[in-house]
């Protein structure tokens, strides 16, 4: 099956023309030999643009190839103007299924046989088209109990599990192939990459999951200026099917329309940054697919911008000791302080515990310190990723799966504010955050807060307590006992060793006399005397 799926991998690609991304200096003669020699997969779209190609390319060939390209939309300091834009198509634009389709997998889910048992009006026509579902607007009517009638309904593609799953048996057969053909295989860690891409591919086809982080993150920022999460209709929801509010907003994206409501894009960008940061740091629960074609704003009021977030099926979450050496990282990172950087990396594992701090510092502070008091649009992130990943192979840094997830957001975030306001100063906007989320961490807030979250607890096992010291005080004089009766038996067992040691000594001595009397052998004789004397210098020691 993998070696099928690469086949159409292969054949797609080659179909569209796309070997002319490659650049020249990696065409060898036996990369010119091995594409002459499959003659017949020929490029059959020769007048469409290379960035046209590319994206039908990577839309035929399903989802997981889909969301690279969503990322890849985000990039436009990595690729050409003319590219990242075609891509940004594959946010929202991807081919529709068939709309009656959509409609009977509803009706299928709800178990009704017409929606008109819950809808007064179904629009058959998408309204947005993703790679793995596709949302349709609708209005409930007037007597089905809930707050918000203009709805979305959002519904998984038929049959993209197989498709999905066939593209992650190949990405770890892959992963297994470079994990021992690769010199760096080890520390890249692609087998475990690749099973944390599969768990958050996955889990984005259930869409009950997908309702709850949306509940979740809705919760999280209900009081917020900065970021509106739309309501869900939970009693409508399956796991292919999800119902919830229509929002009505820009795409972010869209900066013309942007600017000419007047929004205010310092701002826009500045809360972009502080959204990202509050939910890794302050919630631990981040949403982790923040493509343009995901995030919305507010027409309500440009001077006072407010995000809209949607589709939370890929989320992630940092445990304690990640979230704290990430924080730490950060801050150090922005006080221009690498030793520390160099210290944290070490003590975290990241690195090897023998790795020479003085030279990971000097290697982090050459790659770092000429993006400093930059603003986004002076800095070349494909020179400086290229740098950082030299440096991470001299120091045999690994990759961390678990924050595979976070270093996309970022990238997604990162390139978000380039776009909006490309003068943001990334560091700026983001240190002080870090900094007053490390001082609630430490001190006596945090110490209140511990206590605070922990008071149910110990409100509860308080009376318990007396009990407990009476019966860990009863224990204790009950194993005293046992001890003392294990003393016991060691001594006695120690004696009577004491006593058979002098006997075996004259044993071996008497045996030794009446073997060189007797047989006169005197090898044999000598060493039962050495065995009697060392017998008889045990015990006397003893």
């Amino acid at each position: 099956m993998s070696i099928w799926r690469f086949y159409i991998i292969l054949r797609t690609l080659l179909t569209y023309g796309l070997d002319e991304l490659i650049p020249e200096r990696f065409q060898k003669w036996h990369f010119k030999l091995a594409r002459r020699l499959i003659f017949w997969l020929r490029n059959r779209y020769p007048n469409d643009p290379v960035e046209v190609r590319l994206r039908l390319a990577l839309q035929s060939l399903g989802p997981v190839f889909v969301k690279f390209g969503q990322m890849l939309s985000t990039r436009r300091d990595l690729l050409p103007l003319e590219i990242s834009q075609e891509l940004r198509l594959l946010q929202d634009k991807v081919n529709p299924f068939d709309g009656e389709q959509a409609r009977q997998l509803i009706e299928k889910a709800w178990k009704v046989d017409s929606l008109d048992e819950y809808l007064s009006y179904f629009e058959v026509e998408p309204l947005a088209s993703a790679s793995i579902a596709q949302v349709h607007a609708a209005q409930l009517k007037d007597d089905s109990g809930f707050s918000h009638k203009d709805i979305v309904i959002k519904v998984i593609r038929p049959g993209i599990t197989e498709t999905m799953r066939a593209d992650v048996e190949l990405m770890k057969t892959m992963a297994r192939v470079l994990a021992k053909l690769l010199p760096d295989g080890k520390r890249l860690r692609p087998i475990e990459v690749v099973k944390e891409y599969q768990k958050t591919l996955f889990d984005e086809l259930d869409l009950m999951r997908e309702a709850a982080n949306t509940i979740q993150l809705k919760r999280n920022f209900s009081d917020s200026k900065s970021l509106y999460v739309p309501a869900v209709h939970s009693d409508l929801c399956r796991n292919n099917v999800m119902v919830m509010e229509r929002i009505y907003g820009i795409p972010v994206g869209d900066i013309e329309a942007l600017e000419a409501q007047n929004t205010n894009m310092k701002l826009l960008a500045e809360r972009g940054v502080e959204i990202f940061f509050t939910q890794v740091f302050r919630d631990s629960f981040f949403h982790a697919d923040m493509h343009p074609g995901n995030i919305f704003v507010s027409t309500e009021n440009p001077d006072d911008p407010m995000y809209i977030g949607i589709d939370c099926g890929i989320v992630g979450t940092l445990n304690k000791n990640d979230k704290r050496y990430l924080a730490d990282n950060f801050i150090a990172f922005f006080n221009r302080d690498y030793r520390k950087v160099a210290e944290l990396h070490v003590d975290s594992g990241w690195v090897p515990r023998d790795t020479n701090v003085e030279d990971f510092e000097f290697a982090i502070r050459t790659v770092c310190e000429p993006i400093f008091e930059k603003p986004l649009a002076e800095i070349s992130f494909g020179h400086v990723l290229l740098n950082l990943f030299n440096t991470a192979r001299r120091f045999q840094m690994e990759v961390q799966p678990q924050l595979v997830l976070l270093q996309k957001t970022l990238l997604y975030i990162e390139g978000l504010g380039r776009q909006l306001y490309p003068q943001l100063d990334l560091w700026k906007t983001a240190k002080p955050f870090l900094e007053n989320w490390v001082k609630q961490q430490v001190g006596l807030p945090a110490i209140f807060n511990a206590v605070k979250e922990n008071a149910p607890f110990w409100g509860e096992k308080l009376p318990e307590i007396p009990d407990l010291v009476y019966d860990a005080l009863k224990n204790q004089k009950a194993q005293q006992a046992q001890q003392q009766a294990l003393l016991k038996l060691l001594e006695q067992r120690q004696k009577q060793q004491n006593k058979l040691l002098p006997q075996i000594g004259h044993i071996a001595a008497i045996s030794a006399v009446l073997i060189y009397c007797l047989k006169d052998n005197w090898h044999l004789s000598l060493a039962l005397l050495a065995a009697a004397v060392i017998c008889w210098a045990m015990s006397k020691r003893k």
